[in-house]
C-alpha cells in the first residue's frame, strides 16, 4: 500500500516575499523614523509627508510578506498579496526608469555613460522582486490545482 502523496507546503521560491522585505524595509524604517535624512533631492515639507505615508505602506506590506511567507502556496490570500506586490514592484520599476535623478549618488562616469545610476540601479531590483512574484505564481500553479482538485 502507498501512502498519499501530501503537497509540499511551502515551494522554495516562497523566498521572494522575504526578499521584497529585504528591499523595502530599509526605507519603510528609515522614511518613517527620520524621512530628511533619506539621501533625496529637494525634500520639501509636503514630499516629507508624503514620503512618511509611503514609509507606513511599505512596512505594512512587509509586515504582511513576513506573515503569508510560511503559509501554504494555495491560499487565497497569499496568491492575492503575490499579485499585489508583483504590481507594485513593476511599477515601482517603470517610475524609477523614467524618473528625474532623484538620489544625488553616482557610481562614477563610466557607469554614468552607460546611465548605471541609483535610480535605475534601485529600478532593475523593483523589476527583479517583480519578476520573481510573477515566476512564483506560475511555479506554483500545480500546487494550487491540485489541492482544488482535491477539495472538490
Amino acid at each position: 500500500m502507498s501512502e498519499p502523496q501530501m503537497i509540499q507546503a511551502r515551494h522554495p521560491l516562497s523566498v521572494i516575499f522575504l526578499l521584497h522585505i529585504a528591499l523595502e524595509v530599509p526605507l519603510a524604517l528609515q522614511g518613517l523614523w527620520s524621512p530628511v535624512a533619506l539621501p533625496f533631492l529637494q525634500l520639501n515639507n509636503t514630499a516629507v509627508v508624503f514620503l512618511k505615508l509611503y514609509a507606513a505602506l511599505v512596512a505594512g506590506t512587509c509586515a504582511a510578506a513576513l506573515l503569508v511567507f510560511s503559509l501554504p502556496e494555495f491560499l487565497p490570500g497569499k496568491r492575492a498579496l503575490a499579485i499585489a506586490l508583483c504590481l507594485y514592484h513593476v511599477t515601482c520599476s517603470t517610475v524609477l526608469y523614467n524618473a528625474p535623478r532623484i538620489i544625488p549618488y553616482s557610481f562614477g562616469t563610466f557607469a554614468e555613460s552607460y546611465r548605471i545610476i541609483p535610480e535605475t540601479v534601485w529600478g532593475t531590483l523593483h523589476g527583479c522582486v517583480g519578476l520573481g512574484f510573477a515566476v512564483w505564481w506560475q511555479a506554483t500553479v500545480m500546487m494550487t490545482q491540485a489541492m482544488r482538485a482535491k477539495t472538490e
